[in-house]
């Protein structure tokens, strides 16, 4: 009888070709690895308050500052990072760092 059939009997077998040398699956190219550049502080920082401004555990963000969010959370016992209060507090003047991401839209 002879051994039972497979469906992918019916398709031609074809054999992948390797990259170029030296690139194989899962390794970054040298050039990428070399582009990639540590943020800066204040890139850092920023990243943390847009984090703050994505948590809704601490309530909209609309219409009110940062930090008016981050004292109404603290009124209401919800516990915002004490590191936003702080970064908050070192740039008392700087519209990137007091208003959430959607101070420029319409309510």
């Amino acid at each position: 009888m002879g051994r039972k059939r497979l469906i992918t009997d019916s398709y031609p077998v074809v054999k992948r070709r390797e990259g170029p040398a030296g690139h194989s699956k899962g390794e970054l190219a040298t050039e990428l690895e070399e582009e990639i550049q540590p943020l800066s502080v204040d890139e850092v920082e920023l990243e943390l308050l847009r984090q703050f401004d994505l948590a809704w555990q601490y309530g909209p963000c609309t219409g009110i500052t940062r930090l008016q969010r981050w004292h109404r959370a603290e009124q209401m016992g919800l516990e915002p990072p004490p590191e936003v209060y702080q970064v908050l507090q070192t740039h008392p003047g700087d519209p990137r760092f007091q208003f959430s991401l959607w101070h420029l839209y319409p309510l």
